[in-house]
């Protein structure tokens, strides 16, 4: 396939204006919501912040990191949400009818086979997001994290779970 490059210096230019189109919509959003009233002086400031704050800020933003497979980011996604709307209600259960001394609070040391630090933090923080779950520690070499379950009658299976049930799945999502 031939290059374009008329195409490509139009890219090139975008991405220089408006390097996370994204983030320039919430900023926008956000300035408006915070307004509390539309005016088109007040659209026109939060344009400008939207425009200004991710050019001022882009030499800090990391690069994108490599992802394999987008539907399988859908896909973890979703589980990751059925996760934790049953992880609330199983927490609320333990909470509410079961007393703390029957609690089975323990810390575990999840061993990682990511190394990909954006796996690892989406790995960290579907654990933190999950009720019942806290990631609290990673490793120096970034081999391990350490987690704090609210109730896991067994540290190895809890470790299993959160291999199979996360880890697996962001393996294949990060290269």
């Amino acid at each position: 396939m031939a290059r374009n490059p008329v195409a490509e210096g139009w890219r090139s230019r975008a991405a220089r204006w408006l390097p996370h189109p994204l983030l320039t919509l919430v900023l926008v959003v956000l300035w408006m919501l915070l307004l509390n009233s539309f005016s088109v002086g007040g659209l026109l400031v939060g344009l400008g912040l939207g425009l200004l704050i991710p050019i001022a800020t882009s030499d800090f933003w990391p690069g994108r990191p490599p992802v394999r497979a987008y539907r399988k980011v859908l896909s973890y996604s979703a589980l990751v949400l059925w996760d934790v709307i049953v992880a609330n209600l199983q927490v609320a259960r333990l909470i509410l009818f079961r007393g703390n001394e029957r609690l089975r609070v323990r810390w575990v040391v999840l061993p990682l086979e990511l190394r990909s630090p954006e796996a690892i933090t989406m790995l960290a923080g579907t654990i933190t997001m999950t009720p019942g779950t806290v990631s609290c520690d990673l490793s120096a070499d970034g081999r391990s994290l350490l987690v704090h379950c609210l109730d896991a009658p067994d540290a190895e299976d809890a470790v299993r779970q959160m291999k199979e049930r996360y880890e697996a799945r962001l393996k294949e999502i990060f290269p």
